[in-house]
């Protein structure tokens, strides 16, 4: 057999799922820079998010992995979120690699086991969400990405450049 394919027989979903943050937080950091310090107050609509809270929680997503791995649920009644308040890029791009971090060790230290656990998104009594880790950490890379992408629209809406994001953007064509 070829060594490419002792190597993929040999990797564990854990750790498919940790490349794939790995590659994706490289996209996130390029979004997360490129917010202006005086533009975190800024929204396009009274119902939109301002960047801050955005910002801070495509930062904080990467969290979900070690708390998804290390409990059966997250009931908001009982751990109300109280999102880190971020006033500069600076403390939004250190958050999210703190965040980042977090969820690497988890990752690393983890077993494709603990997969297909069920866990709970709820608040009290009302139940959000019940389904297996691994559909949960699937969950967690999608938010990053969707918010992402939505903050890619209120920096273009600022006229700021979008870098790109799995090639070139109009922005960066020659990446």
């Amino acid at each position: 057999m070829s060594e490419m394919h002792t190597s993929i027989a040999t990797t564990t979903i854990l750790d498919l799922l940790a490349k794939e943050m790995e590659q994706e937080a490289v996209t996130t950091r390029k979004m997360l820079e490129r917010i202006p310090d005086d533009k975190f107050d800024w929204r396009p609509h009274l119902r939109s998010m301002d960047i801050r809270t955005l910002a801070t929680h495509i930062a904080n997503l990467p969290s979900w992995v070690g708390m998804t791995l290390s409990t059966s649920e997250l009931d908001f009644a009982q751990n109300p979120y109280r999102p880190k308040v971020v006033n500069t890029t600076a403390e939004v791009l250190a958050y999210f690699e703190e965040m980042l971090e977090d969820a690497r060790k988890y990752l690393a230290e983890g077993s494709d086991e603990q997969l297909d656990e069920s866990w709970t998104l709820r608040e009290g009594d009302t139940i959000y969400l019940t389904s297996t880790k691994y559909d949960v950490l699937r969950m967690t890379m999608s938010q990053i990405i969707h918010h992402r992408a939505q903050l890619g629209v209120f920096l273009r809406l600022l006229d700021i450049p979008i870098p790109g994001s799995y090639g070139p953007s109009a922005d960066e064509p020659g990446m």
